[in-house]
């Protein structure tokens, strides 16, 4: 009786260490399926370089007035911008980022050059008025060619909308600070 015993007992756990075998199989079976399966390309694709051309920058040096560096600044941007659409369309991502990248160093070049003119006249402050106004224009562009654009690449273009709320709010920063209304003198 006891030998019948045992032997249930034993063909029981036995049963068990089966089933939880073959789940444990099945289970790795199903991770290897979903490892296979995954896109190579789910990868982020790394940030471009910001460089600016040397045309580019030949073309910003000769302008000697603030007023004029500025609406080229903004013509080169939009360059730029239109040519990322354009590769966009024809899905060369990797061009379309270089021209973002360009994009970028633009507004950051643009912005530093106000900044260093900054003494707090007019003609510096109507600039950054420019500026900003150029930079709002871009902002439904660029959103334009991040809704189109593969996972891999969508990560810094969102950044890159990021960076032109700021660069907007830097540009208005100056147009709101103590130098716009005139203190008036006693007497």
């Amino acid at each position: 009786m006891k030998s019948e015993k045992l032997k249930v007992k034993s063909s029981g756990w036995r049963r068990r260490v089966r089933v939880i075998l073959y789940f444990s199989l099945l289970t790795f079976n199903f991770s290897l399926i979903t490892a296979f399966a995954q896109d190579e390309q789910s990868e982020i694709a790394p940030p471009p370089l910001k460089i600016i051309s040397k045309d580019e920058r030949t073309l910003l040096a000769a302008k000697s007035d603030i007023k004029d560096r500025t609406k080229l600044s903004l013509e080169l941007m939009s360059s730029h911008l239109g040519a990322a659409e354009k590769r966009n369309s024809t899905q060369d991502y990797d061009g379309m980022f270089r021209d973002l990248g360009a994009f970028q160093a633009l507004m950051d070049d643009s912005l530093d050059f106000l900044r260093k003119r900054d003494s707090g006249s007019g003609k510096v402050l109507d600039n950054f008025k420019r500026l900003e106004l150029g930079l709002r224009g871009f902002s439904p562009r660029i959103e334009t060619i991040r809704r189109e654009l593969p996972q891999r690449y969508d990560v810094y273009v969102r950044k890159l909308m990021g960076y032109v709320r700021e660069a907007r709010t830097k540009a208005t920063e100056p147009l709101f600070g103590d130098t716009v209304l005139p203190v008036r003198k006693p007497g």
